[in-house]
């Protein structure tokens, strides 16, 4: 890590807790990502970012779209271990959780969630060891009136890790 890099200045950014999902050929995958982010209004815009190395991520290169479920507060650590901690190359993440299918064909998950949006990518860019996917948004919902879980209250409430896939995985130096 850079000398002049002080972990807790990143820390003080506001994320929120996400699952990211996609569809290529019949197989679904998701994973925890906290960098998901509106973009633009005229047309609706967002973006995620995951590391190049993630099942997801290389179907999402496959497909061009992805869903994001904004995860509730009151998530527990097993569910939000379901997508963040495993493989989707060795487990079948949604066998035991429950979604829809969307509008574009992606997974939705329904509990545990505030909210979710359907985008179709229009740029995918290389971002060191990530990849920056922007889309145009297609759907989106309100499921409950649920407080959206940050990354903040994940680290201090629930007492979470950053994966060692994750952008922030420089976090855990300052637990």
């Amino acid at each position: 890590m850079e000398q002049n890099l002080d972990p807790r200045a990143l820390y003080s950014i506001s994320y929120g807790l996400y699952i990211i999902g996609t569809e290529w050929e019949g197989a679904l995958n998701g994973q925890i990502a906290n960098t998901a982010m509106q973009l633009s209004s005229s047309p609706v815009s967002v973006s995620v970012c995951l590391h190049k190395d993630n099942l997801t991520t290389e179907l999402m290169r496959k497909s061009r779209k992805f869903s994001v479920s904004v995860l509730a507060e009151d998530v527990d650590m097993p569910f939000i271990g379901i997508f963040g901690f495993r493989s989707g190359r060795d487990h079948d993440k949604y066998a035991k959780v429950p979604y829809e299918m969307g509008s574009l064909g992606l997974p939705l998950v329904t509990k545990h969630v505030v909210a979710d949006l359907e985008a179709q990518v229009t740029e995918i860019v290389d971002v060191s060891t990530h990849e920056l996917f922007i889309g145009t948004v297609k759907s989106a919902r309100t499921l409950t009136s649920a407080t959206p879980l940050t990354y903040a209250a994940y680290h201090t409430l629930k007492k979470g890790k950053s994966p060692a896939n994750a952008p922030t995985v420089i976090f855990n130096s300052i637990k």
